[in-house]
């Protein structure tokens, strides 16, 4: 259950500092640039196996790929200076400074909650006033809450989430993800309780059809997952195409921590 080479040959440009895990921005031979994430660089946790995250990163990008959605960049095993793991197309954000108000996820006074956003928790802000974390209520952001909970999402951050420079949302992050019990820790809770479209149940159909004897999607998680997580995966699934309704949370919502 490891992410595995061959991938693209890759220079490390600089340390990105912000990971909790080792994480690089690479170019290729071809000028394309990549997010490496070297296994050797994970720091270990409790309930996900050791050097685990990488692979567990690219099979999110194959069961986006199975969904038909496009949501999470193209994301491949990888050697780089640190080793094997994997690498992630990068996205160019849009610039936040010069489009205020575009952040998919966001903190708003209680009492100017923009239009087209839902409030998922209520808290203090940093002056003592009340405030609301908000997102949008963006189709293709809608789609990647439902991939959350097909993969068992257990990290959805609102920085998990990135706008590129066409205004096109992104979903970035899965390392913890696919574990075989109940881990989803989401923001994205606006739509709990809601009929799921004709187009997503088509899409968890592929998924639930990719699982299926030798088909590529089963092939491609073999050597990523391991054989109870694909059970899981496929449980999640059924389940999802059984009720036709996006899953409502127990007492409190599971919120990852920190939001952002």
């Amino acid at each position: 259950m490891t992410a595995r080479p061959p991938g693209p040959e890759l220079t490390v440009l600089h340390r990105i500092p912000s990971g909790s895990n080792a994480v690089y921005r690479c170019v290729d031979a071809e000028g394309g640039h990549w997010v490496y994430k070297p296994s050797a660089g994970e720091r270990p946790l409790m309930d996900f196996p050791d050097g685990s995250l990488a692979a567990r990163e690219i099979a999110a990008y194959a069961v986006s790929v199975a969904l038909g959605w496009d949501l999470v960049p193209e994301t491949v095993g990888a050697h780089g200076p640190g080793g094997p793991g994997m690498a992630q197309r990068w996205i160019d954000e849009l610039d936040r400074g010069e489009a205020p108000g575009h952040d998919p996820v966001d903190v708003h006074p209680v009492d100017a909650l923009p239009p087209g956003r839902v409030a998922v928790l209520r808290g203090e802000g940093s002056r003592g006033e009340d405030v609301v974390v908000a997102h949008a209520l963006d189709e293709r952001l809608r789609r990647i809450a439902l991939f959350d909970h097909v993969v068992n999402n257990a990290d959805r951050k609102g920085g998990h989430v990135l706008v590129d420079t066409s205004g096109l949302i992104w979903a970035i992050d899965h390392g913890l993800s696919f574990h075989t019990e109940p881990k989803l820790r989401t923001v994205l809770w606006g739509w709990a309780g809601q009929p799921l479209p004709p187009g997503d149940l088509e899409g968890l159909g592929r998924v639930r059809d990719g699982l299926s004897g030798d088909a590529l999607l089963a092939e491609s998680l073999r050597d990523l997952l391991s054989p109870a997580e694909v059970r899981a995966l496929g449980a999640r699934v059924t389940a999802l195409l059984d009720g036709e309704v996006f899953p409502v949370p127990g007492a409190g919502y599971p919120l990852p921590w920190p939001l952002f």
